[in-house]
């Protein structure tokens, strides 16, 4: 049940690989997969060849996974949860696909294409992963990467529609500033977290096994906010252990490239991250390793991450080691079926540092200027592109998606797609031959 795939494909006999790992071969042998190795993770892409690009934090998701995975099973041999724990093969998967259907240029380029399908649909990464696998990659003939129903439902971290999450008082829009430049309002055209409405046949398909009362419960949102989306509620146990170990690299190695590319401080790490927010912590490090820590440990600690390269790295691996080694099962008795009633997660004494770790990162490196220029950047070109595309698509486009085009009759979702896919290099060699004088050349690759 959980294993069936949409399209039904040949399994040879001599073939060893279980179902998860045909899944993980199409994942990271995907073109999806390896493009983003050219996508921005936080920081410009070409400013160093140190830090991560989603290529890299997807690696790392998936063995931080892969961690949690094993140590609730060796933290928790008795418990229910784990005869349902995935696999390696799964869970490797699931992790490395989670960043699929981020566009160019981060957020910027994910707003910006939200503002481009108003009216259209909309746009939102995490929905676009489920789409490309679903239905664009080409490992079957009508179900993309035609991965099993387990996969799919790992990947599915927010199980509502776009239709039904987006406030309606929030429309993507332009901004009502008085500037003369067109500009986007971020945050009337910051998406809602979803899938998008053109995949309900794919996730009513994944959810098929459940009961009717249980699809209800588990596609649930809370209230809407004045000024919010609303939000999904729930998530399946494998797409928590994922969830779980984004956070985990988000907050710890994002923190860890901004520090080597001085990026923040020691004043400023100081700020966010204060004694009582690692107060566990530190308590963790003088207790597992009392020969190297005693008296003020704080100090201790910055001292290590602002000191050279080897004592970050020792470091940052005892963080992500402290939250791996501390995950739990946490139980929703309301759900029978065992994907949906277990879910992976900290205890609450661990995650205050965590919660600084990531706000810390948020709030000094994402939202710098030198960040926030270059992603503004990216933003209206990402706008300038898809809207040059659409003016005149029939000469414009690719011609393998010229094909698309047409023979969805003029989907726009067609030309987001061609959009999303692009690296930040492909997106800005595309703008400069559309709008740059004597940039281009016919022997271009597109």
């Amino acid at each position: 049940m959980w294993l069936d795939r949409r399209e039904e494909s040949k399994v040879h006999a001599e073939d060893a690989r279980t179902p998860s790992d045909v899944d993980y071969s199409r994942v990271i042998h995907s073109a999806s997969f390896r493009r983003l190795q050219g996508k921005t993770q936080i920081l410009n892409l070409g400013d160093s060849d140190f830090y991560r690009t989603r290529l890299t934090h997807s690696l790392e998701v998936a063995q931080i996974a892969g961690g949690l995975a094993k140590q609730l099973a060796q933290s928790f041999p008795d418990h229910p949860a784990t005869a349902h724990l995935p696999d390696r093969a799964m869970i490797h998967a699931i992790a490395c696909s989670h960043d699929l259907g981020h566009p160019p240029f981060g957020h910027g380029g994910e707003v910006a294409l939200n503002y481009c399908m108003h009216g259209a649909g909309g746009f939102e990464g995490n929905g676009q992963s489920l789409r490309i696998l679903s239905r664009l990659e080409s490992f079957s003939a009508k179900n993309g990467a035609n991965l099993t129903r387990r996969s799919l439902l790992g990947l599915l971290k927010y199980p509502v529609p776009y239709s039904r999450a987006q406030n309606s008082a929030l429309r993507p829009k332009l901004s009502d500033s008085p500037a003369t430049l067109k500009l986007i309002d971020t945050h009337a055209s910051t998406p809602p977290k979803c899938y998008l409405d053109s995949e309900q046949d794919v996730v009513d398909w994944v959810l098929a096994p459940l009961s009717a009362d249980a699809r209800a419960a588990f596609c649930e949102t809370g209230p809407l906010e004045p000024g919010k989306h609303r939000k999904s509620l729930h998530k399946s146990f494998d797409c928590s252990i994922m969830d779980l170990a984004d956070d985990i690299a988000y907050g710890v190695h994002d923190f860890e490239d901004a520090i080597a590319l001085s990026l923040l401080t020691r004043t400023e790490f100081a700020t966010y991250v204060r004694p009582e927010d690692c107060a566990d912590f530190l308590d963790w490090l003088k207790a597992s390793r009392p020969e190297d820590f005693s008296g003020d440990v704080y100090s201790q600690m910055l001292d290590g991450l602002f000191g050279d390269r080897n004592t970050r790295k020792r470091f940052i691996s005892r963080f992500v080691n402290y939250f791996i080694t501390a995950v739990q099962y946490t139980e929703l008795p309301e759900f029978n079926e065992p994907l949906l009633r277990y879910r992976a997660s900290l205890p609450a004494a661990r995650r205050p540092v965590l919660k600084a770790l990531k706000d810390l990162v948020f709030d000094v490196v994402i939202k710098s200027p030198n960040v926030q220029q270059l992603e503004f950047k990216g933003q209206q070109m990402v706008v300038s592109v898809f809207e040059a595309l659409c003016s005149d698509p029939e000469r414009l486009l690719p011609r393998d998606h010229q094909e698309l085009y047409a023979t969805s009759a003029g989907d726009l979702r067609v030309i987001c797609d061609y959009v999303a896919g692009m690296t930040d290099a492909a997106l800005l060699k595309t703008y400069e031959r559309l709008f740059a004088p004597r940039m281009g050349s016919v022997f271009d690759r597109l």
